[in-house]
């Protein structure tokens, strides 16, 4: 258990959110068993799911109530769909057609998970909220600190960077200390409903649908063309935000006679003329960069440990941890240099920053490029 909260579980009322996953009924479990006092919130955070065959919320609150019954405590449902449109999802939109390619469960969990939900818990009377989240949380006399779970491979820090002092605070991550197969073997040993349940993949407004056709939907098609380096047309995509840097599949250009058998990556989405830059080859020269600037940074700790620094840092989730500095530009921005060039570094994507398994916070990566030393 980490040195917090100061008060006995006895007397602390917990508010969990139960997603219908294995995850979360587990860490109710846990905290009933260290003796709070428990209860579970269902959080519906987009409309016109219920009947979908992607993405299923009233299956998922069936889920979520037998779990509740079977641990003996209440539960609540609550309705974020406004709030996930306005403070999350409208960002998405306007982030794709601004080319670049958003990360929006890291804006859900400071929109929704930690700070609608945490306001709701405060008037149902909660001290804590606490998550399903692979991550840990302690505290010394330089405050709160977020940790990596132990689990590396799940360890979810990466999503949750925007989470500072007054948010882990009130929070509560049971999960920190165990891997996957103990919270199974958990779950099946006190009967859990959901102990063999599939996890959920993907974002959590689109569930298990293909992407592209989710974000048909919301936005119109701008086709244009794929061109390679000397600008030869090499086929037509069917709008920018449908491509990420580095992507492979779905460029539909193989097999031309006028270049070799290897294999086309997305290298850059120019968004003036509206093409699509392919490059061949994983490690084509256009995908690596050494360095980046990334906007609106986020401390955990509310200040960068100081204004130049050495730490670890990643791009992406499950991203191995690569050396970097980190000079802080201004308040709006950071500038970061990677001690080797870092594959498909990408616009809108957060890079997130380490020191002795403590997330220090991170930023939106801005612009990309590569030192002249290293060309």
């Amino acid at each position: 258990m980490p040195d917090f909260p100061s008060a006995s579980p006895q007397d602390s009322h917990v508010i969990v959110g139960l997603s219908g996953g294995v995850d979360s009924a587990v860490a109710a479990l846990l905290l009933k068993q260290q003796g709070y006092q428990v209860t579970g919130l269902f959080m519906k955070n987009w409309e016109g799911d219920d009947d979908d065959e992607y993405c299923s919320a009233e299956a998922d609150l069936a889920d979520a109530s037998a779990v509740a019954e079977q641990l003996e405590i209440p539960l609540q449902t609550a309705n974020f769909a406004g709030e996930y449109w306005r403070d999350v999802f409208v960002h998405f939109l306007d982030e794709h057609l601004a080319g670049r390619t958003p990360n929006p469960d890291i804006l859900c969990n400071r929109e929704i998970k930690f700070k609608a939900f945490l306001q709701l818990a405060e008037q149902l009377g909660g001290d804590y909220i606490a998550t399903g989240h692979y991550a840990g949380i302690t505290r010394d006399t330089d405050g709160y600190k977020l940790t990596m779970a132990a689990d590396r491979n799940k360890d979810q820090t990466y999503f949750l960077y925007m989470l500072g002092q007054p948010q882990l605070a009130r929070s509560l991550f049971p999960l920190s200390q165990l891997d996957k197969p103990e919270i199974r073997r958990i779950a099946a040993e006190h009967k859990l409903p959901i102990a063999d349940k599939k996890d959920s993949t993907g974002i959590c407004f689109i569930g298990e649908r293909p992407f592209r056709e989710f974000l048909s939907e919301h936005l119109p098609d701008q086709p244009g063309d794929i061109v390679d380096t000397n600008g030869n047309r090499l086929g037509q995509h069917n709008g920018l935000m449908y491509y990420t840097i580095g992507q492979r599949q779905g460029l539909g250009i193989g097999g031309r006679r006028d270049h070799d058998e290897a294999p086309w990556f997305v290298a850059e989405k120019q968004i003036a003329s509206n093409k699509l830059l392919a490059v061949q080859g994983h490690d084509h020269p256009l995908l690596l960069a050494d360095r980046l600037t990334a906007i609106e940074p986020h401390w955990v700790a509310g200040k960068p440990p100081e204004s130049s620094f050495t730490c670890l840092a990643r791009s992406r989730h499950r991203q191995a941890l690569e050396t970097c500095q980190v000079s802080v530009v201004n308040e709006h921005a950071v500038a970061v240099v990677f001690d080797r060039p870092q594959r498909a570094l990408t616009p809108g994507q957060s890079v997130v920053f380490y020191q002795d398994n403590c997330c220090l916070g991170g930023a939106v990566i801005d612009q990309v490029g590569t030192s002249t030393a290293s060309n």
